[in-house]
């Protein structure tokens, strides 16, 4: 128990390490400013940040989320993604213990985790989180080689049918985006599980976006990312056992 604490401890505040970088990804990628030579400062006044302004989580909560300069607010945005994608490494962590597949899924989580926040917003998803995610199916391949075929297929098994009603539709059904980011998780995920990721977010969107048009008259157009990512996340964690789960339900 203390080694699982204290390991699960270590990789929390990895998570909002590379969570304080998430946020300048959040903000610069849509810009198409550069996430590396700018040095972070303040939105409002420029002011450039310290080392000591830049504490993930404590420096947001010290500074009473103003700039230490001009007191403008500092966005809630900036902890809470520290926080989230700290709990999701801790998950993941809690989930596979000390494995290659930990890295693999941490990564994972934070790339959704940006991607979703962006695709919100402006209803894009930019094609380097999806290159990003490429890679680590291909890395997942090689750590399991006996299995490229499931792999392979479920870069296709979602895609391409999401492809004909972009073609048929015009756009108008579905993003391109979204098709990259499911074509992407199927190396990630394998066919099967990449198949009940995009119904779980198809199914998790449903009913949000339907409570939020409902509670806040959110437009009926639909950021399909964040919940895909939801499903994407669930099923590479939990895909396996559900599927055999449902499988045992007809034997």
């Amino acid at each position: 128990m203390v080694y699982t604490i204290l390991f699960a401890s270590i990789i929390f505040l990895y998570g909002i390490i590379i969570g304080s970088f998430l946020n300048v990804c959040i903000y610069r990628i849509p810009k198409k400013e550069n996430i590396v030579t700018i040095r972070s400062h303040c939105m409002s006044c420029g002011y450039q940040l310290k080392w000591y302004d830049l504490i993930p989580l404590f420096s947001w909560a010290a500074l009473r989320g103003k700039c230490r300069m001009c007191k403008a607010e500092i966005a809630v945005q900036y902890p809470v993604v520290e926080a989230v994608n700290g709990v999701l490494y801790v998950i993941v962590f809690l989930c596979c213990g000390v494995s290659v597949e930990t890295v693999l899924y941490c990564l994972l989580a934070s790339a959704l985790l940006a991607l979703s926040v962006i695709d919100f917003r402006t209803f894009e998803i930019p094609v380097g989180f999806n290159v990003f995610i490429a890679v680590l199916g291909l890395v997942r391949v090689l750590t399991d080689l006996s299995g490229w075929k499931g792999y392979a297929i479920g870069f296709f098994v979602v895609s391409v049918p999401l492809y004909i009603i972009y073609i048929v539709t015009k756009g108008r059904g579905i993003g391109g985006g979204d098709i990259k980011l499911m074509a992407v998780s199927g190396l990630v995920l394998g066919w099967q599980c990449n198949i009940l990721a995009f119904l779980l977010g198809c199914m998790i969107g449903s009913v949000i976006h339907v409570l939020r048009m409902r509670l806040t008259k959110a437009e009926h157009v639909l950021a399909m990312g964040p919940y895909l990512s939801i499903g994407i996340y669930v099923c590479a964690l939990w895909g396996r056992q559900m599927i055999s789960w449902y499988m045992t339900l007809y034997n």
